[in-house]
């Protein structure tokens, strides 16, 4: 029984990763964060149905102490660095922060690895984030990177240190640069989230409008559940490497709130309204991805369209609300 070990893994991507590799016969261990709150901190994993079958270990990215006695103790054969401050709004009030856990917390974790577990594959979560201004209309892995925001730019410190561990040190580590990948698990933070749950609230008359931001802003949006699938299929590959993940499609988020709202009947020009105050000071305009290296050396392709993301999404949260657990 091969075994994974997890970082990030109470939040939406470490869900979906851990039922996919409970599915292939893995023993999954988790890195537990002791700030998060008790009380929701395993929720996702309870909702995909998995919480009682995956370890949780204490630690944290920011102490390399912790991850060198973990690795010790759960010699994990693949390990997945998802953890990070990942809500890019929050980065400019953070970004200290940001730089310590998205950044630097990638490194601990390469280090741990270098010194308790030199042999185990190494995926991190880079993101499509770096790209920011973007320098191509479609973006692959030979793009310059032009981050926008002090997420982005730890985002890239961190995919940078990945190459150079295995560059430096012949270890198996890889980078899946994701581009935004959603689900009904998507934090409350994140704007298809944040419509999904307006629109909910609006069709259950709990509400009667949304406030958003940036409406034109364009995204390559796809499920978590298929792009968890596309972490996995790197590390199975004989060498380490990085790969652009995303859809290849492109939809404002105009075209998103058209999608959930109509899913229920509803206009979202009635209900949606625009606010100065959620702009970001840096905007990405637009992301794109040219997933071409992907699907030609995993063979991996998305699954879900984005009709159906909307769709799925809506029904979830509608469901939250009549149970009362929205969350």
């Amino acid at each position: 029984m091969p075994t994974a070990f997890i970082t990030g893994i109470t939040g939406q991507d470490g869900a979906y990763l851990s039922r996919l590799l409970l599915g292939k016969g893995y023993r999954v261990v988790g890195l537990l964060r002791r700030s998060a709150s008790s009380d929701v901190v395993g929720e996702r994993l309870r909702w995909i149905g998995v919480l009682d079958r995956v370890e949780l270990m204490d630690g944290n990215l920011t102490d390399l102490s912790s991850l060198i006695r973990i690795l010790q103790a759960c010699q994990p054969d693949e390990v997945y660095n998802l953890a990070a401050q990942s809500f890019v709004a929050a980065s400019w009030q953070q970004p200290l922060l940001t730089g310590n856990v998205t950044g630097l917390g990638c490194v601990n974790m390469l280090e741990a690895m270098r010194i308790a577990a030199p042999h185990a594959r190494f995926y991190q979560a880079s993101s499509s984030e770096m790209f920011g201004k973007i320098q191509a209309a479609r973006q692959n892995e030979e793009t310059p990177f032009y981050p926008r925001s002090p997420y982005g730019a730890a985002k890239l410190y961190a995919h940078w240190m990945t190459v150079n561990y295995r560059e430096s040190f012949g270890m198996h580590t890889s980078s899946g640069i994701l581009f935004n990948h959603e689900s009904p698990l998507r934090g409350i933070e994140f704007v298809t989230r944040k419509i999904t749950d307006g629109v909910a609230r609006i069709k259950l008359d709990l509400a009667r409008e949304l406030s958003l931001g940036n409406l034109d802003a364009k995204r390559d949006w796809g499920h978590a559940a298929d792009y968890v699938e596309a972490m996995w299929r790197m590390l199975q590959q004989n060498a380490g490497d990085d790969y652009v993940v995303g859809t290849g499609r492109t939809a404002t988020i105009h075209e998103f709130c058209k999608l959930a709202f109509g899913h229920v009947g509803l206009n979202y020009e009635e209900h949606v309204v625009t606010r100065q105050d959620l702009l970001r000071p840096a905007e990405v305009d637009i992301l794109h991805a040219d997933p071409t290296k992907a699907r030609e050396r995993l063979g991996w392709t998305p699954t879900v369209s984005l009709e159906d993301l909307a769709a799925e999404m809506v029904e979830a949260d509608l469901a939250r609300y009549r149970a009362g657990t929205r969350g």
